[in-house]
């Protein structure tokens, strides 16, 4: 019979990959529409970022529910210093999530007052994050 704790495990780190691939493209999309001068060019990326955000919303879900599991059914960190800040982390990514919501509904408003250059900055936070998670749980300090 196999073990639930390695398929809750294996399930979670595919959905926050997915997740994931999702932070990275979508302000990468943004550079592209806060440049876009086309209309028809801005139409597609918009509905490009739309899918994409309804997309990784439906991923973000299972990946925070399968590391709930981990850590209350399952026992991974409870208790201890790293998981703590992970789940700090973790609240840092759900925060970076609804920003990239928040700067969509500007997008669709044509309201967006930021440039490329500042949504290149803003596409390496998830980077950061996602390096400062993936180390705790490695190195538990």
């Amino acid at each position: 019979m196999t073990n639930p704790y390695l398929w809750v495990k294996t399930l979670h780190i595919v959905f926050i990959t997915s997740w994931f691939a999702g932070l990275f493209y979508l302000p990468r999309i943004f550079v592209n529409l806060a440049d876009e001068k086309n209309p028809e060019a801005y139409a597609r990326l918009l509905g490009m970022s739309n899918r994409l955000f309804r997309f990784m919303t439906i991923l973000a879900v299972p990946a925070v529910i399968l590391g709930l599991t981990l850590w209350l059914v399952f026992g991974v960190g409870a208790g201890e210093l790293w998981m703590h800040v992970k789940l700090f982390f973790v609240l840092l990514v759900i925060g970076y999530h609804h920003a990239c919501w928040s700067l969509l509904k500007k997008f669709r408003a044509r309201a967006n007052l930021k440039s490329g250059v500042w949504y290149r900055w803003f596409n390496e936070v998830p980077v950061i994050l996602l390096l400062v998670i993936v180390s705790l749980v490695i190195f538990k300090p």
